[in-house]
């Protein structure tokens, strides 16, 4: 756990969710709440107090997952489909039991993120008490976006009839979109009756939300470690750095699955050099993310076709381009106006750059090519 979260801080990461329980069922902590269905079905360890000690003496905020709509220990029925799977909340004791296990974890942990997975398995009236009793022992703490409750849809979900007439819907809008060029293998989850904070998966949302979002991933097609996986199958490291300032911009934040190896607990390699990746662009660019806000608008594209995304910060608003110019003479569209005549700075240099404003247009002039890098941020600040 300390390697892990040394790691984690180096990569410029703020905050850790650990996955305490995925749908297989196992708890990744010795759980007093005992599992009728599956004996010995918890650490004798305390991993999740492990990591979170760890986490928290890296001055990071730790946060905990739990999959309260999938246990496949209480529902061993065979899924074959989205749909099925969707489905596939046990009932009977199992709703008492989900609850009991995330108020165990929220009153030995006490994280400042409740991250619930899937659905909720018990109706609307039980589940707002346990939210306001997490927010009574964590005041600063935050739910996110797939707590939806047990309803008449969810239950109508459950029987065989109704997942065989959604999946051939479901198939019909994948053919149509994928016709129209307009699919996209991302999911957004139904917003539930309360959240705090929205969580698209694979995907991200195209404009700034006026309500925080976090746009949740892995760093390869799976979640976890897949040892099938080859360096082919992972996300480009600079593309990485883009899609997260593009989240920033828009008021997200990036909750990026680290899969450690089954066999011996190591975080595999590419897995993090693209961590180390991350942290290298944010400790030269950070102050254009941390603590920033999406400015008027999120993005512009420069007349030679690279896009830009903004932040803003007391005062200061961040112009980073997603790409490096080649030309030491830039033109950065500005669809708002400074408080005054420029001063721009080069955020990874630190070195003043020559500015001057054009109508909307802002046009800078460097001493150098700038160097390749996935991203480049420039703060912009008005005399």
């Amino acid at each position: 756990p300390a390697d892990w979260a040394r790691l984690f801080r180096r990569a410029g990461a703020r905050y850790v969710v650990l996955v305490t329980k995925h749908h297989d069922g196992f708890c990744l902590w010795p759980s007093g709440v005992p599992n009728p269905q599956q004996g010995d079905w918890s650490l004798r360890r305390d991993l999740v107090g492990d990591l979170a000690s760890a986490v928290r003496a890296e001055g990071l905020r730790f946060g905990v997952y739990y999959s309260g709509g999938i246990d496949w220990s209480w529902n061993r029925r065979p899924v074959r489909t989205l749909v099925e799977f969707i489905g596939s909340a046990p009932g009977g004791d199992y709703p008492a039991y989900a609850e009991a296990q995330v108020r165990e974890l929220i009153e030995r942990y006490e994280p400042s993120v409740l991250w619930n997975d899937i659905s909720w398995p018990t109706a609307l009236r039980p589940m707002l008490p346990l939210m306001a009793d997490y927010y009574q022992a964590v005041p600063e703490g935050v739910v996110n976006d797939r707590w939806m409750h047990q309803s008449w849809v969810l239950r109508l979900m459950a029987r065989r009839p109704v997942q065989r007439t959604v999946d051939a819907l479901v198939h019909w809008k994948i053919r149509r979109d994928a016709a129209r060029g307009t699919y996209s293998p991302g999911i957004v989850p139904p917003p539930p009756a309360h959240y705090d904070f929205r969580t698209p998966e694979y995907t991200s949302f195209d404009e700034i939300r006026e309500r925080k979002w976090e746009a949740t991933r892995g760093m390869s097609p799976s979640f976890g470690f897949n040892r099938a996986d080859t360096e082919a199958d992972y996300e480009d490291p600079a593309e990485l750095v883009r899609s997260f300032v593009d989240s920033v911009a828009k008021n997200g934040n990036l909750l990026l699955n680290v899969g450690p190896r089954g066999d011996d607990a190591s975080i595999p390699e590419p897995q993090r050099s693209r961590l180390d990746a991350l942290g290298a662009w944010l400790e030269a660019n950070g102050e254009a993310i941390y603590g920033t806000r999406p400015w008027v608008v999120a993005d512009a594209e420069t007349p030679d076709g690279v896009a830009v995304r903004f932040t803003s910060k007391g005062g200061v608003v961040f112009a980073t381009l997603l790409a490096t110019p080649r030309d030491r003479r830039l033109v950065i569209p500005l669809p708002a106006a400074l408080p005054g005549p420029p001063q721009v700075r080069h955020l990874a240099t630190g070195v003043p750059v020559a500015a001057r404003l054009e109508g909307s247009s802002l046009h800078l002039d460097l001493e150098a090519p700038l160097a390749d890098a996935p991203a480049h941020s420039f703060a912009l600040t008005g005399r």
